[in-house]
C-alpha cells in the first residue's frame, strides 16, 4: 500500500482485507545475534559459534525471539496504525533459520477485519506478517490479531 500525507495514519475504517505494507530491510549482524541472546536466550547455538557448528542448526543461529523482536520493530515502522499496533494476540512460526549477515524485510497483509458489534468505536484486524530474507526466504510468519480503533 502506498500512503500519501493525508493517509499516514490509518483507522480501521481505512483498512481493507487484502492491503499489504512492506517494512526497510535489517540486517541482523553477528554482534546483535550474540548480545541478544546473551541476555535473552542464552543456549549455545546462539551465542558460540564452535558450539553451534555441533548443534542442530550447524553454525551460528539468531534466536527466534531476536527475529521475533526485529519483525515487531519493522512491523510497528511499516504499519501506520493511528492508535499503534495493539495485540490481542499472536500465532508465531519459525519456518527457516536466520543466521548473522541475513537482511530481513517484513512483509504485512490485511487478512481479516472485523467490527466490533458491541463498541463501535473499534474492532479487530487479523494481519499476516512474513519475515523474508535477502534470498526471498520466508523465516517467520506471525498471525497477529489487532486491536484497531475507528476515527472518533
Amino acid at each position: 500500500m502506498t500512503l500519501t500525507q493525508a493517509q499516514q495514519k490509518l483507522y480501521l475504517e481505512d483498512l481493507s482485507i487484502g492491503d499489504t505494507f512492506t517494512s526497510r530491510r535489517y540486517e541482523m549482524s553477528a554482534e546483535r545475534v550474540v548480545a541478544f541472546a546473551s541476555e535473552f536466550d542464552p543456549q549455545p547455538f546462539h551465542i558460540d559459534p564452535v558450539a553451534a557448528q555441533q548443534s542442530f542448526f550447524n553454525g551460528l543461529a539468531a534466536s527466534g525471539w531476536h527475529t521475533s523482536a526485529v519483525v515487531m520493530r519493522l512491523f510497528a515502522e511499516s504499519v501506520p496504525l493511528a492508535t499503534g499496533i495493539i495485540g490481542a494476540g499472536c500465532n508465531v512460526e519459525w519456518l527457516s533459520v536466520v543466521r548473522p549477515g541475513d537482511t530481513l524485510h517484513v512483509v504485512s497483509t490485511v487478512k481479516d477485519i472485523i467490527p466490533s458489534k458491541s463498541k463501535p468505536d473499534r474492532g479487530i484486524v487479523i494481519m499476516e506478517n512474513l519475515a523474508i530474507n535477502q534470498d526471498d526466504v520466508i523465516c517467520q510468519r506471525n498471525t497477529a490479531t489487532l486491536l484497531v480503533f475507528r476515527r472518533l
